[in-house]
């Protein structure tokens, strides 16, 4: 299983989980080196064979590069779980400027969409794979719209819950599945870019279920979308939202 954004959060947690359930798992970083290779130590543990990859998804030869090297040193993908994402302070769309807007569509829908490429590309029997699944993670902000904080990241889940969709067709003949899990409050480490101390909380009074989640129970549904107790499914949506 290759995992993008693997060193925080969902990410982190799905590769734990992944480890533990009989995957080799790699997973890309940017900056937080250390974290990585705890997270690595962590699924090594286990008795996985694990791997941490330096790559920016913004960058295309980086995201080329991290599923090449996937395969040469682990082995072929059966699972890619597009986690990688960004986001920036808390604020109104009319006090945007276009360099923010050009970072967030660079990271969560440009390096989206190419890391899809290359998983297709190495997962499709069209193009001499075996197959597998593909699972996005989205946000509860696509369908939320998230006002006065950043509409600009529900955007680009939007446009990662339309390419769910499309690509869930249109490769559903080749042995690849494409679904999506849309978490809502989350405790990780993200919610520090919205610069809204202890967002969790403060926001959870509005979860039917009055609680913010954990990045384990949307790891489990990434897990089960990507296993074969979910061979029928495609092109489908888990919101682990808490009802939100």
């Amino acid at each position: 299983m290759l995992i993008t954004g693997g060193s925080r959060g969902i990410g982190a947690a799905t590769a734990r989980l992944a480890a533990a359930r009989g995957y080799d798992v790699v997973i890309t970083f940017v900056r937080s080196a250390d974290a990585a290779d705890a997270v690595v130590a962590e699924c090594e543990s286990t008795g996985a064979r694990a791997l941490a990859v330096r790559a920016d998804v913004a960058d295309e030869a980086d995201v080329v590069a991290a599923f090449a090297t996937t395969v040469a040193e682990v082995g072929p993908i059966a699972a890619f779980v597009n986690n990688a994402g960004t986001l920036h302070p808390a604020m109104r769309l009319d006090e945007f400027d276009v360099e923010r807007l050009r970072d967030v569509m660079a990271v969560n829908v440009i390096g989206a969409i190419v890391a899809l490429r290359e998983a297709v590309r190495h997962m499709s029997t069209r193009h001499g794979g075996a197959g597998g699944a593909i699972v996005n993670v989205s946000s509860a902000a696509s369908y939320l719209g998230s006002p006065n904080e950043y509409i600009d990241y529900a955007a680009t889940k939007g446009a990662l819950d339309t390419v769910t969709i499309g690509l869930a067709k249109e490769v559903a003949s080749e042995g690849v599945r494409v679904n999506a899990v849309r978490p809502g409050l989350i405790y990780t480490d993200i919610h520090e870019l919205s610069g809204i101390e202890d967002r969790v909380e403060k926001l959870s009074v509005h979860v039917p279920m009055q609680r913010g989640g954990d990045a384990d129970e949307v790891a489990e549904a990434i897990l089960w979308l990507a296993s074969d107790a979910a061979s029928y499914v495609t092109g489908s949506f888990i919101n682990t939202s808490g009802g939100r």
